[in-house]
């Protein structure tokens, strides 16, 4: 599998291209914006699902066009759903005044749970804190962490949602998979 990082606006968020070899199609996880950017690095494939790492905004902002344009599958935790169409708990007016939202997902996943697109088996980790329902995606040897875990930290707790005490619960369980895994982050704090 290939993996291609895009930094999407409007805050640099890590947009990632999963492409399977030997197959027509891929999956984006967390499109924070510029879709037509996103659809030309997919190479021509069909983008068979979207992944959600949590509802904030930054990591949302392509969902409709994209989905507009067909992508079939919106994957999210259910404890984030809400998020996707109110700005206010999707952190978009707070932050950076403005009103992004998103079609609801039509899929719903949970911790543990396995699912496939494109080819591609992933876990699903729930990794709770920084919004209700964080998650991190696990292929293989590689772990989409969102805003959950970065390179050299964590995501933030102050927006609506955030809980402190469940984001360290959720770092030490991600603690001995960090030291094994391939670790992808929601943003790129290098």
């Amino acid at each position: 599998m290939q993996i291609k990082c895009l930094s999407v606006a409007p805050i640099g968020t890590c947009c990632y291209l999963l492409l399977p070899e030997d197959s027509d199609e891929c999956l984006v996880i967390d499109p924070g914006g510029e879709a037509e950017r996103i659809q030309k690095a997919a190479d021509g494939r069909k983008i068979a699902a979207i992944l959600l790492t949590h509802g904030h905004f930054d990591h949302i902002g392509a969902v409709r066009p994209l989905m507009e344009a067909g992508v079939p599958r919106l994957v999210m935790h259910p404890l984030d759903a809400p998020m996707l169409s109110d700005p206010e708990l999707n952190a978009g007016l707070s932050l950076m005044n403005v009103r992004v939202t998103a079609p609801p997902p039509t899929d719903l996943v949970r911790d543990g749970e396995s699912f496939s697109a494109a080819g591609l088996t992933l876990e699903v980790l729930h990794t709770p804190g920084h919004t209700p329902g964080s998650v991190c995606y696990r292929i293989g040897q590689d772990l989409f962490t969102g805003d959950t875990l970065f390179h050299h930290g964590w995501g933030r707790t102050d927006f609506p949602g955030g809980d402190e005490k469940a984001l360290f619960a959720s770092l030490r369980m991600l603690m001995p998979l960090a030291r094994t895994l391939t670790v992808h982050p929601g943003h790129d704090d290098a």
